[in-house]
């Protein structure tokens, strides 16, 4: 029995706060279906009767609401011209709306200045804060954010009048800035999007992809790299005469000749030497067997040295060097 009048007495009250709210104003059916000519003279009354009604009371909430629907088409307005970006419609609407709200809330009606002049700026500012605090791959200090945006600006500029790119040292000049800080802009700028690993480099099967240029080759110093730390313990394993042979021959550079010179040996000697000295490393590469170290000082000749040549050099060499 009692919720009938309740129900009843519901629009009742309603229709009291909205003609108490617009003071005499037209009630507006439909504020988002208003052309813009209307919009802007239905807001600057609204906003006038705004700045006498008191915050927080159903009246104030009643205007401002209605204020919002009816400049809804500026924040459509300044969404389109980030259309071409990847974030959703929706939310840069939603976002445009803030700005919006914050606009309403900070117009003042006696500056003498039309409401969309003033909201624009702020409804745009707050989709550009937008797009800088979510746009990033990578979280940089704003200071490096505006400085990538003012060196796209700097560089465009440049590449017209210089007709060629610019180089970090004419940014720099152009900016007033050091080169370092330019550099550390080009740094911060990589962060501002992000690729997947798991993205395919072919998108058809056997099209490559225009990021397909970024993906990884065989380096060949990898191997190079390998072989140098295979080879480390089997020269250790080495006699010093050896190593003092791989010394000279391949880090001073020497011929077989100036270094049977330092080591008093012939030239035919150390070209065996080596032959035996590489083949056991080559050995030890292959068959991961250390090379068998050669106990021989560095001024032993004669037989002892000779019989190890023989036994150890390829056939076709000769007998050992007296």
């Amino acid at each position: 029995m009692s919720s009938h009048p309740q129900s009843t007495s519901a629009p009742a009250c309603d229709a009291a706060v909205r003609r108490q709210a617009l003071d005499g104003l037209p009630e507006i059916d439909r504020p988002t279906q208003v052309s813009t000519d209307d919009a802007q003279t239905l807001s600057a009354a609204l906003l006038a009767r705004l700045r006498d009604l008191e915050p927080g009371t159903p009246e104030h909430a009643y205007v401002r609401n209605t204020l919002i629907e009816l400049n809804l088409s500026l924040v459509r307005f300044a969404a389109r011209r980030f259309r071409n970006r990847p974030e959703q419609k929706e939310d840069i609407v939603q976002v445009g709306t803030i700005g919006l709200i914050k606009a309403i809330d900070r117009f003042d009606p006696d500056r003498g200045i039309e409401f969309s002049a003033f909201a624009l700026p702020t409804v745009v500012g707050e989709m550009k804060r937008f797009f800088r605090d979510t746009s990033w791959a990578v979280r940089v200090p704003r200071r490096l954010q505006e400085l990538r945006i003012d060196m796209a600006k700097a560089a465009d500029s440049l590449e017209q009048s210089l007709g060629h790119r610019p180089t970090r040292a004419e940014v720099a000049a152009h900016l007033h800035v050091p080169e370092e800080r330019v550099a550390e802009g080009e740094l911060a700028a990589r962060g501002y999007t992000a690729r997947s690993l798991d993205v395919s480099v072919f998108e058809d099967g056997d099209a490559p992809r225009g990021g397909s240029r970024r993906v990884a080759v065989s380096e060949p110093s990898y191997e190079l790299i390998e072989d140098v730390a295979s080879l480390k313990p089997l020269i250790a394993q080495l006699g010093e005469r050896d190593r003092r042979i791989l010394t000279l021959r391949f880090g001073e550079e020497l011929t077989q000749a100036e270094i049977g010179e330092r080591l008093g040996l012939s030239q035919m000697h150390i070209s065996r030497l080596l032959t035996r000295i590489l083949d056991e490393l080559r050995t030890g590469l292959l068959d991961g067997e250390p090379a068998a170290a050669d106990t021989s000082g560095a001024t032993a000749t004669g037989t002892c040295t000779g019989t190890a040549v023989a036994t150890r050099a390829p056939a076709g060499t000769g007998t050992a060097a007296g």
